[in-house]
């Protein structure tokens, strides 16, 4: 007799918590995990996990899906490696709350930020809201496959309580402090998870500008995180400008948590040739947790990597001025162009011209790297364009042009923008076995011509726990388990999930960990408007399950969507 919707058999439970794995059975009925051990009723459904680890699902805290949670069903790359629960909002970008004068300049500072085509947000959002709660009912009412919560945004906020002084970064007035504080405290009351923002330099606008948010005075944010003190709730995630120097910048985080009483989260990287300062960062942290903040640093597992190639936002040759010559034609056209001796000693001769800060990463020649299939993300450093120039007596420029020859335009390069710190994994791996990091930084529904690290998840599976990096640098399996689960949804009070016990919410991973593996990212063409976005698969997860519900098996969609908006920090 049928007792349960579904059966997990025989498995290797590693339950999140960071206990050793037990081999048992999980029966799950509706959304809820009813046991977990020998289990002897049947299940509607069963699935055979004898040779496989059963785990929670995954949490990635900084994506970027609040365009695609309104257009799209699959929230992938994401839900391809096993996450099951996304936090989008981040940097402080978004597209709510907003008045209708408002919708450019908000597309303006995604497109710019986030690496998403205008044209596909405004094909793609319907713009049927003003108010962040408004936005958060139109994210509720749609269907999906994994779960995802929300930040408020620091720059729609700022341009709607402000106008044009707020996207202009003037200081804000008490008037405008109060409007925000009220904002805020309202957002989070109808269910943000927090509130967002970002200091980073780089962060620019479509056109070039700097975001609403940039370099806004220390006593806005504190105001605005009182907000979601005055709301009892919330978490306050910020992206600092590393290039100012971590002693200048984390002095901000220091005193909106003192200031607000409410929990932090931001980004850390290591920079790969620059002195070790992150480390000095992990102490400041402890400092600020012995004072009784709560403040966690979300960490790539691998290098921070942008990828470049002719058929995506930036290449080698981008901003060159012969290459506008060229730009518009079809990439066989392109490659066809590039093989005439003019435009070979053109395009090998000439300077950047201007353009957004992320085109000149894809000149940081010592560390831009071929990446093939499978992907190597920690390549030897012999295998950048400049010390593969340096061997063969040319410059990196000549290296990356015949690239694009031998592939006929298709090649990719990894800039390893950072966490690679002398071409080594050890900052990350260092990083994330301290008590206050966790990984993070997807990015998912973002920079779909230039960033694909949702497969995070897999990476750190499949490289720091199998042993396959070539340092030997590991964590353990319920460790690492622990990490993308767990701990990562307690850091921003979704602690109602990353745990497999019984009376939990059913969300689980069976995988395959000999087998997990990650394919080279391609380019699909299905936003709005046939817009292009780069994705990744991976190989080796049998199944992922949402609140019950089989969402992918065998690393293929099942279609099912009982992904949910998460209104809030939850309780346990």
């Amino acid at each position: 007799m049928t007792q349960y919707d579904l059966v997990i058999r025989g498995g290797t439970i590693i339950d999140g918590t960071g206990a050793q794995p037990v081999r048992g059975d999980i029966a799950i009925s509706g959304r809820t995990i009813m046991a977990i051990g020998q289990v002897q009723g049947e299940g509607a459904e069963e699935i055979d996990a004898k040779g496989r680890i059963v785990t929670p699902g995954f949490v990635d805290v900084h994506t970027h899906y609040d365009g695609q949670s309104i257009w799209g069903e699959e929230l992938s790359p994401s839900s391809s490696h096993g996450v099951t629960t996304v936090v989008m909002g981040n940097c402080g970008v978004g597209f709510a709350p907003c008045r209708a004068e408002d919708q450019e300049l908000l597309i303006n500072v995604m497109e710019g930020v986030e690496d998403i085509p205008g044209i596909v947000m405004t094909e793609g959002l319907p713009w049927d809201w003003e108010t962040f709660p408004e936005y958060l009912d139109r994210v509720d009412a749609g269907q999906r496959d994994i779960d995802v919560a929300a930040y408020l945004p620091h720059s729609p906020l700022r341009v709607y309580a402000m106008g044009q002084r707020g996207a202009g970064q003037e200081p804000a007035t008490a008037e405008d402090l109060a409007t925000m504080r009220r904002l805020a405290k309202e957002a989070v009351e109808a269910g943000a998870l927090g509130f967002a923002t970002s200091r980073l330099s780089i962060h620019k606008t479509a056109d070039g500008g700097s975001i609403p948010s940039f370099e806004t005075d220390i006593n806005e944010l504190s105001e605005i995180c009182s907000g979601m003190s005055d709301a009892g709730s919330g978490t306050f995630q910020i992206v600092l400008d590393a290039f100012k120097g971590w002693d200048k910048e984390y002095r901000v985080i220091e005193e909106v948590v003192a200031a607000s009483g409410r929990p932090a989260t931001f980004t850390l990287a290591s920079g790969n040739d620059a002195p070790p300062r992150w480390r000095n960062v992990l102490s400041m942290m402890e400092e600020t947790t012995n004072k009784g903040g709560q403040v966690t640093a979300q960490v790539m597992p691998r290098p921070i990597g942008l990828i470049a190639g002719l058929e995506l936002t930036v290449h080698p040759f981008v901003l060159c001025p012969s290459w506008a010559k060229i730009a518009d034609l079809s990439v066989s056209e392109q490659v066809a162009a590039m093989r005439t001796p003019g435009m070979r000693a053109a395009l090998l001769s000439e300077e950047f011209g201007e353009g957004h800060p992320f085109n000149e990463l894809a000149r940081n020649w010592e560390w831009l790297f071929p990446l093939d299939n499978p992907p190597d993300y920690a390549p030897p450093k012999s295998l950048s364009m400049a010390d593969q120039a340096r061997a063969k007596g040319c410059t990196p420029q000549e290296i990356a042009y015949d690239r694009l020859l031998e592939t006929q335009g298709k090649g990719f390069f990894l800039a390893a923008l950072g966490n690679y710190e002398n071409a080594s994994l050890e900052s990350a791996h260092t990083m994330l076995s301290d008590a206050n990091c966790i990984p993070a930084l997807g990015d998912g529904g973002a920079h779909y011509g230039a960033i694909c690290d949702a497969s995070y998840s897999t990476y750190l599976l499949s490289e720091f726990v199998s042993g396959k990096n070539r340092e030997g640098l590991s964590f353990d399996l319920p460790q690492a388990i622990h990490m993308l689960s767990a701990k990562a949804a307690n850091a921003v009070g979704l602690n109602d999930r990353g745990t497999l016990k019984v009376g939990a919410k059913a969300d689980i991973n069976v995988i395959d960990l000999e087998r997990l593996q990650l394919h080279l990212p391609e380019i699909i063409r299905d936003l709005p408007a046939g817009g292009r976005r780069l994705t990744q698969r991976a190989t080796g997860y049998d199944a992922t399950i949402v609140s019950g519900k089989v969402i992918r098996r065998g690393d293929v969609s099942t279609g099912a969507l009982p992904g949910k908006l998460i209104r809030g920090a939850q309780a346990a």
